[in-house]
């Protein structure tokens, strides 16, 4: 993939590396979109929810099998995991019809509520049920919006 930073090309190949044709479409989306602040915003976010994540599997903290947005407790969590299923569903029609910096800049539009949610949410609370809902929205923001690129490849400044 010539042209491409290094970053933006691991960041495609490690959402899908079948389809050269598309995963070099999916890269230039990227290298479209990448010079907005949402989207190093969402890059550094991607980072910290991957970051939590794995700190969970490696300490046994369950994640939730599905999520029960009843037990969201705090108005940001509930503002997140509300948009999530509309804007998943408007990614996947425009990453269906190959329209990758439409969705890119679709997923970006989540950045005031993640950012809120990491503002005032702990994920990683005591209450073991409340943690395993948490986690799940983490788990499904990370599974639903990195099709086209893994964002937390991609390199920020100072971050």
């Amino acid at each position: 993939m010539l042209g491409l930073a290094y970053d933006v090309v691991n960041a495609t190949l490690a959402a899908d590396s079948d389809d050269v044709v598309d995963a070099v479409a999916r890269a230039q989306a990227v290298t479209q979109v990448r010079p907005s602040d949402d989207f190093a915003a969402i890059s550094v976010s991607f980072k910290r929810m991957k970051n939590i994540l794995r700190q969970a599997q490696e300490t046994n903290k369950r994640v939730a099998e599905s999520l029960n947005p009843s037990a969201l407790s705090q108005p940001e969590e509930k503002a997140l995991a509300e948009a999530v299923p509309k804007v998943a569903k408007d990614v996947d029609a425009l990453r269906r019809s190959g329209q990758y910096e439409k969705a890119l800049l679709e997923i970006s539009r989540l950045r005031p509520l993640i950012d809120a949610f990491f503002d005032k949410v702990m994920v990683m609370v005591e209450d073991e049920s409340l943690r395993a809902n948490r986690l799940r929205l983490l788990q499904t923001l990370v599974d639903e919006f990195s099709r086209i690129a893994d964002f937390s490849e991609i390199v920020t400044e100072g971050k």
